[in-house]
């Protein structure tokens, strides 16, 4: 997978830009606040049709858009053809075409580029919230299976919904319980979706990841990955038996569900540990043992990413170079580098393996334009 050109049109600070030509390693260079993110973003956008930084579309426009919407374009080389996506953002929602048809929906245009992202936040994966994991899960497997999108939309507009009745409910009797009852069926139904592939996926993931940390720890330690569900075992993917038991736990907990008005089982209660030579690195891991981790995970992503649909993703690297020691950084670009295109951003080649970037093609970002 390969990214040809880009181009942008009232994306946050880029009023025009057009990239052409773009090469194995990109290197992207200028100092905070020019716009070396933003290019970053508007390519992870393009592969999720969201940020990964901000939910409000309407950041993603330039203040002084004069159409109030903002597009982004690029052309991508995939084994079975060039494709040319077009994203548009506006108030009025988004727009996305592949060779000029427009996508009925946005999980049907979700895959056709396929990205690993890694910034700095992303070092929190281990040692964050809860909710950082879940949602690294939700990006990554939204990428590489569309019908998990669809069922994770369903899962939080049902759960808005069920959130909304629970409240309602406090202080009555049985008034309202049979709509609960119709909420939990649905919300059942595409939360056992979730979990079943949540779990298949961190199980493949776990393949890779115990194996590149084995190799960059030089075989010093052993990572361990494992999804802490709120309901049922944590192997368990039978979905007529992760129906019974969401349920079970659903009937166990109403009563206080509705006295705090909120739904307290399901995917989205769930949480991903890490254990290094069985113990959890969140609580006891060092700072190093925890970035490596996060690198391992990002490793592990871009050959699951090739296992499943028989391409690289093209990596980004925003800011984090400079963020690991000179022995990670090594590990890392010895990874994507003959494989995998790359876009790399930081504000100076110092602190960067100059050696190893030696064959990049380096752009240098100003107020929002882009130079060679």
């Amino acid at each position: 997978m390969f990214v040809k050109n880009i181009g942008l049109q009232d994306y946050r600070n880029y009023g025009l830009l057009r990239l052409e030509h773009l090469g194995d390693v990109n290197l992207i260079l200028g100092q905070n606040a020019q716009g070396k993110t933003n290019l970053m973003e508007a390519l992870f956008v393009l592969a999720m049709t969201k940020s990964h930084r901000t939910s409000k579309d309407k950041e993603l426009i330039s203040f002084d858009a004069p159409s109030g919407s903002a597009q982004i374009v690029a052309e991508v080389e995939r084994k079975y053809g060039d494709l040319k996506l077009e994203l548009t953002l506006s108030p009025q929602g988004k727009k996305a075409r592949i060779n000029g048809l427009e996508q009925r929906r946005l999980s049907e245009f979700v895959g056709s580029l396929n990205v690993v992202m890694f910034a700095p936040e992303d070092l929190e994966i281990v040692k964050g919230t809860p909710g950082i994991r879940r949602r690294f899960l939700d990006m990554e497997i939204g990428q590489v299976q569309p019908s998990y999108l669809f069922h994770l939309q369903q899962y939080q507009k049902i759960l808005l919904q069920r959130g909304n009745l629970l409240k309602q409910l406090w202080g009555k009797e049985a008034s309202g319980r049979e709509l609960l009852d119709i909420w939990d069926a649905q919300l059942v139904e595409h939360g056992v979706k979730i979990v079943k592939k949540r779990k298949q996926f961190i199980k493949k993931l776990q393949i890779w990841a115990e194996s590149i940390h084995r190799g960059i720890t030089n075989g010093g330690e052993e990572l361990k990955l494992l999804y802490v569900p709120s309901f049922g075992e944590r192997e368990e993917e039978d979905e007529a038996v992760l129906l019974d038991k969401f349920m079970l736990k659903l009937s166990q907990t109403r009563d206080q569900e509705i006295r705090r008005g909120m739904t307290l089982t399901g995917p989205h209660r769930d949480d991903l540990s890490f254990f290094i030579n069985g113990r959890e690195a969140q609580v006891y891991g060092s700072q190093g043992q925890q970035r490596t981790a996060a690198l391992s995970l990002k490793l592990a992503e871009i050959e699951l990413i090739h296992e499943e649909i028989g391409e690289y993703p093209v990596l980004l690297l925003d800011d984090v170079l400079s963020e690991l020691d000179p022995y990670r950084q090594t590990q890392l670009i010895e990874t994507f580098q003959s494989k995998v295109q790359t876009f790399i951003t930081a504000t100076g080649v110092e602190g960067l393996n100059a050696d190893k970037l030696k064959g990049a093609i380096l752009y240098h970002v100003h107020g929002g334009k882009v130079e060679l």
